[in-house]
């Protein structure tokens, strides 16, 4: 069974299969939010944050002064290295600082002179926004990155707010424990869990943001409070999935852990003929599966015009054989190819991580969220989009991550998270180049906007962590909109925080 590894896999020369089980994202920032119903043409990187107006010269050396931390300003040698993220595309945004924060004292002096000097203020954690979230030209920019503390007691992990995935696996895996999350190793905890958090447990465990205890968060007042839910409930429900950046930078989470058991795994592939009968079996699956089972779908664009077709699946039973099974019987045909192993908890991270680590990766991705299964015309025109990208030699991929189990039932305490009903989720990802033309980000754009269009009759919205440009914020929080903004007039009523594309101030 080979590796598994989604931020490489489309490349120059020919589309390989997109894999990894969850995507590398980490949305924590902010930006003024388009309102139009589909995602609009691709806007150039520097787009993907607001310009600060000119402050009177800040002080830059008393903020240097009062840090544990470190400080990089435009023009020093760390600059270059401190104000990148995961996406090339959004290296010629230029902030006027970075923050590198070792403590919460750091992150409450950096909110309090930004707002003392009038510069936007956008939290950074693995740095991987869809639309750049986490850097703004002109501003002030505070990564946690530093804050990466894993700490371990009576089945809960306390995780500072900059730990990557993989950091948090390996140590919880020394206690034979682990938490539900995506599988993109440098994605940070931080993003993914404000957002919800989805990955091979989902379905047995629910969503990363389900197993949130309490939260340390500096507001934009700079007090540092302890959301949770005893203690300013409302602020605990908003973050449990309400996407970061909107409302404080939290710091640092208390979450509860689950067994670091062996996975049973599975990849199972049809031909291209067989991808219609494929689709509507793996939607059966992902609504009738026990809890125990997950398995995403993908839909590759090849460079030679045609469509690779494969599910890639998770028992947490610690066999697979069942699950493969059952969705071969959905979908009424033997897979042509089929691969089934056992993993123990750290084999499964690093195979479906695609390692360790990640490269910085060139794309652009937008989501659905699937309110049930599709009819026919909805899979026939799904189906289409993505054979018109394959035609047209576009790097693109639908990829379905299937909800329902335990991401069905809303945790104790409540979460701002809206998609408890829904089937799935569908991202649209294109790779590109670090640096793309304006035909490659134009060409990529257009397979997203198709891919919109075609689900529309179907979708309930968009997940906020697979953030795009150019969508209405509603999409995103669906019915927790109108309380998700009475949190924020309580806890920011002055706007301070922006987040990128979606705020709902």
């Amino acid at each position: 069974m080979r590796r598994i590894d989604r931020r490489t896999a489309l490349k120059a020369g020919g589309v390989l299969a997109v894999t990894a089980l969850a995507s590398c994202v980490d949305n924590e920032s902010a930006t003024a939010v388009p309102t139009s119903s589909v995602p609009a043409g691709p806007t150039s990187p520097a787009a993907a944050g607001p310009t600060v107006p000119a402050a009177a010269a800040p002080d830059w050396n008393g903020l240097r002064s009062g840090l544990d931390g470190t400080l990089h300003l435009r023009g020093e040698s760390g600059y270059p290295a401190a104000h990148q993220l995961f996406n090339p595309r959004f290296d010629s945004i230029q902030p006027a600082a970075v923050v590198r924060a070792a403590t919460t004292d750091d992150v409450r002096e950096s909110i309090l002179f930004a707002r003392q000097n009038g510069l936007v203020c956008v939290p950074k954690g693995g740095g991987h926004s869809y639309v750049g979230a986490s850097t703004v030209a002109g501003g002030l920019v505070v990564d946690v990155g530093p804050m990466s503390s894993v700490g371990y007691s009576d089945d809960v992990v306390t995780v500072g707010a900059g730990a990557k995935l993989y950091d948090v696996h390996a140590q919880l895996d020394k206690d034979g424990r682990s938490l539900p999350t995506g599988t993109c190793p440098t994605v940070g905890v931080a993003g993914l869990a404000l957002g919800g958090g989805m990955g091979v447990h989902t379905r047995t465990y629910g969503l990363t943001s389900d197993r949130i205890l309490s939260m340390e968060v500096v507001t934009a007042d700079g007090v540092v409070r302890t959301a949770g839910p005893t203690q300013d409930a409302d602020l605990y429900w908003a973050l449990r999935g309400g996407g970061g950046g909107n409302l404080g930078i939290v710091t640092s989470f208390r979450l509860a852990t689950i067994p670091a058991s062996k996975l049973g795994l599975f990849t199972l592939t049809w031909p291209e003929a067989s991808v219609a009968a494929a689709l509507r079996g793996w939607q059966r699956f992902a609504h009738e599966a026990p809890m125990t089972a997950w398995a995403n779908f993908h839909i590759d664009a090849q460079s030679n015009g045609t469509l690779s077709i494969h599910a890639v699946g998770v028992s947490t039973t610690g066999s697979a054989s069942a699950a493969a099974e059952q969705l071969e019987s959905f979908v009424g045909s033997k897979a042509t190819s089929r691969s089934i192993t056992v993993k123990t908890h750290m084999q499964a991270v690093t195979y479906l991580g695609g390692g360790t680590t990640s490269a910085r990766t060139g794309f652009l991705a937008g989501s659905d969220v699937l309110r049930g299964p599709m009819d026919a015309a909805t899979i026939t025109r799904l189906l289409a989009a993505v054979k018109a990208a394959a035609r047209a030699k576009v790097p693109a991929s639908a990829i379905l991550d299937p909800l329902g189990g335990q991401a069905a039932k809303q945790p104790q305490g409540g979460a701002a998270w809206p998609w408890r009903s829904a089937l799935a989720v569908i991202q649209w990802y294109s790779g590109l180049p670090a640096h793309p033309s304006a035909a490659a980000l134009r060409a990529a754009q257009n397979f997203v906007t198709s891919g919109h269009r075609a689900v529309a009759a179907a979708s309930a919205g968009g997940y906020v962590n697979y953030i795009e440009a150019g969508r209405s914020v509603s999409s995103y929080y669906g019915s927790s909109l109108a309380r998700l903004r009475a949190v924020k007039a309580e806890y920011d009523p002055t706007d301070f925080f922006k987040a990128s594309h979606a705020a709902f101030g």
